[in-house]
């Protein structure tokens, strides 16, 4: 649920109207629109350089997985692994665009690390591929647009630890 309308939802169940702070708040978040609004279309535009980089930095790290045995041996299992790193990448997108990790949270972590467990995909080195993306990802922003950026790719880190 997006900021003004959780404002809104919030000023309702109170019967009241929406308060300085929040105002505020909305205003902060609309001003942030553009910004938010070009990391999205740099992510995007980007999007298949991001995972095939971080996915060769990922096999480079962690060659256990694409070696025999390995949960992305093969072309069809490393192809499913880029495929669930483009799906993460996605997820910060969302957020990027929402400002803020309510999209990661209800779609993309919940579950997540049952699921992994059941597949007997090691946790570490999904999070480590989300890592890989976040070096990539910020390397191509300046430093400030990176530090919004990587605050999304940090909580999806940690929410997969």
């Amino acid at each position: 649920m997006s900021l003004i309308i959780k404002s809104i939802v919030n000023a309702d169940a109170e019967a009241r109207y929406l308060s300085p702070g929040e105002l505020d708040q909305i205003k902060s978040f609309t001003t942030s629109g553009e910004r938010r609004l070009r990391l999205l279309q740099v992510l995007t535009e980007n999007r298949e350089r991001i995972v095939k980089q971080s996915g060769n930095q990922l096999f480079q790290k962690r060659p256990d997985i694409v070696s025999p045995g390995g949960n992305a041996f093969g072309q069809e299992m490393t192809a499913t692994c880029l495929r669930d790193m483009d799906y993460y990448l996605r997820l910060i997108t969302y957020s990027v665009v929402a400002g803020e990790i309510t999209p990661i949270q209800e779609i993309g972590v919940i579950g997540v690390r049952e699921m992994y467990r059941s597949l007997g995909t090691p946790i570490e080195a999904v999070a480590e591929s989300i890592r890989a993306m976040k070096n990539v990802t910020t390397s191509m922003l300046s430093s400030e647009d990176a530090t919004v950026v990587g605050g999304y790719f940090d909580y999806l880190i940690a929410a997969m630890q």
